[in-house]
């Protein structure tokens, strides 16, 4: 029965793991098929390796990757837990390669213990058990019993435990005694199936020895997260200032627990204590980062939403609402009426929108705002003046509404209904020409609804809009160019298009101007007289376009790979 719970654990992780990969892929980029089909590629392809007929080159890849497969674990974990960014295409990649690392050696492991033909049915049931639960783990189990994400750094200390014992050994030689008496994979036979399966290290043999060992399992690695955290709480207190600044000294520090993870790996040979170190290093940085600030964490089917910031409600508090890794909104409590910060600060683009309109647009008319998010734009309304917000989770709303959180909802002067649902189909059925301004924000994380940025939900805008209504699109994104997507649309349906990026280089010092962040935004109208003083405001300059006049995003066709900013 332990044979048969290895196979299902081998198989299980991988499949975890991939649809981890896709979730981070996809967090900060609309999962497309042409990113979601790679790491199921990826996870198909190891199969067709580890189980090709000819063994001798599988053996050689095998050994390479049994050898890799610590450091490259490591790395993942470190760019995890120091929260390395740059460049993201490089990221992406490095997390696909950790990822086939993975499902190769764990795959090989589960390829080299076949057993004989006539019990193969049965080990290619349990192969598929350990598929799908690592399927069903992560699409219905870890939403439910998480509130963040917390399956793919499971996955990957998992994988860690799997490494098979003695990595050394595995990447220089093999024992030709072992090899002997261990036979062909394909001729093993039954009686083989109730052996013990070693996959620590080589003092396994020695029953005096193991207690010891396994003790020294459990200590390193709660030891390296204990100094880890003394560590952390050292750097915080300044006692290394005079040798680097803090975030370089925790940088080193972090590294050389790495280091000691590795040592764990290759020179122990111990695959337990090697992935309790990983879990205590990723625990540990992560505890030392500041956990504390974590005001509320909540988490749906559309994302992980996370409010940070000071505790409690005191003058000046600061509250941000991230998603992913992004800021969706963020308040400086205390103000009466709250003021806008942010991508929306007064002086930024979205500000200087409500200046350079029409009033008729701005302040008399009826808006729409797909995407609420903390409500930040709320306190652009006039007392009395309706906004409506499309939103389609109930999780943001009740972030949003929830005043030990945020209070522009209960605290500026406009009336608000949010609409729960699917901001475009929801503003479907809204009356024609019924309001003078329709303002896209319906981003998760860095992931853009390509749905609303087409020809079709172009014209619904328009048709929602009075004669002289305006659109507005927020199109501040770290990894996608969307200011040509964005004049694309307004050429090919005849409309006049002006766009602001905010860098933050020509920001004045004010209250909240420490708070402010770039920010990039469009406004669409079907004539330059609707755009008020827009048109001579030298910063506020025409939408650029793309030089190919038929790549226009429909519902039928977009094109993100050629918006990805590779930087």
């Amino acid at each position: 029965m332990t044979r048969r719970l290895r196979w299902v654990g081998l198989t299980f992780v991988p499949s975890s793991l991939m649809l981890g990969v896709t979730a981070f892929l996809t967090t900060d980029i609309t999962p497309i098929p042409l990113l979601w089909v790679i790491p199921l590629s990826l996870y198909l392809f190891s199969f067709v390796v580890v189980f090709s007929p000819s063994q001798r080159m599988p053996d050689l890849i095998h050994k390479v990757m049994v050898g890799f497969m610590p450091v490259m674990m490591t790395i993942l974990v470190l760019t995890t837990v120091t929260d390395l960014r740059r460049p993201y295409w490089a990221l992406i990649l490095l997390h696909l390669i950790g990822f086939f690392v993975v499902a190769m050696v764990l795959h090989g492991e589960v390829a080299r213990d076949r057993p004989a033909a006539r019990h193969l049915t049965e080990f290619y049931l349990w192969v598929a058990v350990g598929g799908v639960l690592g399927g069903i783990f992560n699409a219905l189990i870890a939403p439910v019993a998480f509130d963040t994400v917390v399956e793919y750094p499971l996955a990957i200390i998992l994988a860690c435990l799997f490494v098979p014992g003695l990595v050394l050994a595995r990447l220089l030689q093999r024992s030709p005694d072992s090899e002997e008496r261990r036979g062909p994979v394909e001729e093993s036979t039954g009686d083989e199936e109730e052996r013990e399966t070693i996959t620590s290290s080589g003092d396994a043999g020695r029953p005096g020895s193991r207690v010891p060992a396994l003790a020294l399992d459990l200590a390193l690695p709660v030891a390296l997260g204990l100094v880890i955290l003394a560590l952390g709480w050292a750097v915080d207190s300044g006692y290394f200032d005079s040798i680097l600044d803090r975030s370089t000294v925790w940088q080193v520090f972090v590294g050389l627990a790495a280091a000691a993870c590795l040592w764990f790996a290759y020179s122990s040979s111990r695959p337990i204590r090697f992935g309790l170190g990983i879990a205590a290093l990723i625990v540990a940085v992560t505890f030392a980062n500041g956990v504390g600030n974590i005001l509320f964490e909540d988490r749906s089917f559309f994302g992980v939403y996370r409010v940070s910031g000071d505790a409690g409600t005191e003058e000046n508090a600061y509250h941000a609402l991230v998603v992913g890794d992004t800021n969706h909104g963020a308040q400086l409590l205390g103000p009466q009426p709250p003021t806008p910060i942010a991508y929306h600060d007064p002086s930024g683009p979205f500000g200087q929108l409500f200046e350079l309109l029409p009033g008729e647009t701005t302040d008399e008319s009826e808006i729409a705002v797909l995407g609420l998010g903390a409500g930040v734009m709320s306190c652009y309304a006039e007392p009395g003046q309706q906004w409506t917000y499309y939103e389609i989770d109930p999780a943001v709303e009740a972030i949003a509404r929830n005043e030990n959180l945020f209070t522009y909802l209960r605290d500026c002067p406009g009336e608000y209904d949010v609409e729960l649902g699917d901001a475009r189909l929801r503003l479907a059925e809204a009356e024609d020409g019924r309001y003078g301004m329709i303002i896209g924000e319906a981003f998760s994380s860095d992931a853009i609804p390509v749905h609303m940025l087409t020809r079709e939900a172009t014209d619904m805008y328009f048709e929602k809009l009075n004669e002289n209504g305006v659109l507005v699109h927020h199109i501040s994104n770290r990894h996608l160019e969307l200011e040509p997507v964005v004049g694309d649309l307004a050429r090919d349906r005849g409309l006049t298009c002006y766009a602001h990026y905010d860098d933050l280089s020509n920001t004045q010092p004010s209250a909240t101007s420490q708070y402010k962040l770039a920010s990039h935004f469009t406004v669409l109208a079907r004539d330059e007289a609707d755009l008020g003083s827009v048109v001579d405001d030298p910063r506020w300059t025409p939408c650029e376009t793309n030089a190919e006049t038929d790549k226009v995003w429909t519902d039928d066709f977009s094109n993100l790979l050629s918006t990805f900013a590779f930087n």
